[in-house]
C-alpha cells in the first residue's frame, strides 16, 4: 500500500529530506505563486527570497498570491492509495478549498483510494510540525490505519501554535489578511507586531514591541502562555537568521529539552512575513 503526505508550499518543505526518520516516504507539494505584474516567483523551494523582497520593496504596483490548482493538487497525490495533506489556513487562502476539490475528484476517479485533509488553521512551521508527526505516524510499527491516523493528526493540530513578530505588515493589508489599522502598528519606526494565529487561523495581534529586547521576550511569553512545556519548536525567518537564532538560544536555555530547529522561509511565507519576519511553530497545550 502506497501511503503519501502532500503539503502545500507555505510548509517550506519541498522534500523531506529535513525530516528525520521520513525517509522513503512519498511527499507531494503543491506550490503557491507570488505575482507582481509580469513577474510570477513560484514558491518551490528553488525561489530566491532575497531578490523577491528586493524587487517587492522597489515594485509600486498590486501583489497578489495564487493558490494550488485542482490538477496541481491531485498530481502531489503521486497515485497513493491512502493520502494525507496539509495546508494553509482557509481562513487566509483558498488552498485547502482547492486541494478539497481535488480530493472528491481523486476518489471518485479510484474508487477505494482516499485522502484526509488537516485545514492547519496556519502556515509556516506550524504547518511542518503536523507534516513531522505525519511522518512519524506512517513510520509507526504496527502502522495504524487511516482511520487511526487521521483521528490521531487531527488530535495533533489541536494542540500546536504558531506565533510570530513581523516588522511589516504591508502585504498582508493590501491583501486583505488584516486590517489597514492593524498593519499600521507594525509600520511605526522600530516596531514589531507580535501575533499569533488564532483558533479560527486568523491573525491576532498580542504586542506591540519596540527593539529586538522586547520583541523576544513577547514571544517567550507567548510560547508560555501557549503551554509550552520543552517540545518541538520551529522557527523561521525571512531574512533574519540572527534574531531566529537569538530566541532559539533563549528557548534552549529555558526549556533545555526542547527539539528547536531554524531554516529560511520560502517565497509564500516571505512574501507575507516580508522581510525581517520571524514565524514560530510549537508544540503546547
Amino acid at each position: 500500500m502506497k501511503r503519501v503526505i502532500i503539503a502545500d508550499s507555505s510548509a517550506d518543505l519541498a522534500d523531506l529530506a529535513s525530516i528525520p526518520g521520513a525517509e522513503g516516504i512519498p511527499f507531494g507539494f503543491a506550490p503557491l505563486k507570488i505575482v507582481a505584474g509580469n513577474r510570477h516567483f513560484v514558491d518551490d523551494g528553488t525561489a530566491d527570497v532575497a531578490a523577491m523582497a528586493d524587487y517587492l520593496a522597489s515594485y509600486q504596483g498590486r501583489s497578489s498570491t495564487a493558490c494550488p490548482s485542482v490538477g496541481e493538487w491531485e498530481a502531489a497525490f503521486q497515485d497513493g492509495d491512502e493520502v494525507f495533506g496539509v495546508t494553509m489556513t482557509s481562513t487566509l487562502s483558498a488552498s485547502y478549498e482547492s486541494a478539497c476539490m481535488a480530493r472528491d475528484a481523486y476518489e471518485a476517479a479510484h474508487p477505494g483510494r482516499r485522502v484526509h485533509l488537516v485545514d492547519s488553521l496556519s502556515t509556516g512551521p506550524e504547518m511542518r510540525l503536523i507534516v513531522e508527526r505525519l511522518a512519524e505516524l506512517l513510520r509507526a510499527e504496527p502502522a495504524p490505519s487511516f482511520e487511526e491516523t487521521a483521528a490521531a493528526i487531527d488530535a495533533y493540530r489541536q494542540r500546536t501554535h504558531l506565533m510570530f513578530a513581523l516588522q511589516s505588515l504591508t502585504n498582508l493589508a493590501n491583501n486583505g489578511r488584516v486590517s489597514p489599522a492593524v498593519a499600521k502598528l507594525a509600520g511605526m519606526l522600530g516596531v514589531r507586531l507580535a501575533a499569533r494565529a488564532s483558533d479560527s487561523g486568523e491573525i491576532e495581534p498580542f504586542a506591540k514591541c519596540r527593539g529586538e529586547r522586547k520583541t523576544l521576550a513577547a514571544l517567550m511569553g507567548e510560547l508560555a502562555r501557549g503551554g509550552f512545556a520543552g517540545g518541538k519548536v520551529r522557527l523561521s525567518h525571512v531574512l533574519d537568521e540572527p534574531l531566529a537564532e537569538r530566541l532559539a538560544n533563549l528557548i534552549a536555555d529555558a526549556y533545555p529539552a526542547a527539539d528547536i530547529a531554524v531554516y529560511p522561509a520560502g517565497a509564500l511565507c516571505g512574501f507575507y512575513a516580508e522581510r525581517g519576519g520571524l514565524l514560530v511553530g510549537f508544540e503546547g497545550a
